[in-house]
């Protein structure tokens, strides 16, 4: 079943994605983290800190929204292979209409 590897490999792309994409944003918020920890006063800590969390916030959602993409994608193509491959056993099974002869005049 080749048509069936093709939304396994989708599904596989989408979560290295995933992967990639979360490493991405705890790498953005540990930097951010660290000028927190270097913030000299209060105001500016805590500010560095809501930021760092808004950035892992977003980076999760939009990690979600690639997974469901992927997902959705997937389902989509199998489900597509699927149905094509009961239209060719049902067209298969029917019968051929031969044409019809034309008379000589």
């Amino acid at each position: 079943m080749a048509e069936a590897d093709l939304d396994v490999v989708i599904r596989q792309i989408a979560k290295a994605q995933n992967k990639s994409l979360m490493a991405a944003a705890k790498k953005r918020r540990d930097q951010i983290m660290a000028r927190a920890a270097k913030a000299k006063t209060k105001e500016a800590r805590d500010q560095f800190r809501l930021v760092a969390r808004s950035t892992m916030l977003l980076g999760a959602a939009a990690a979600k929204r690639l997974q469901i993409s992927a997902e959705n994608t997937a389902d989509s193509y199998a489900r597509a292979i699927k149905n094509a491959e009961e239209e060719a056993a049902a067209a298969a099974k029917k019968p051929a209409k031969k044409p019809a002869k034309k008379k000589a005049a």
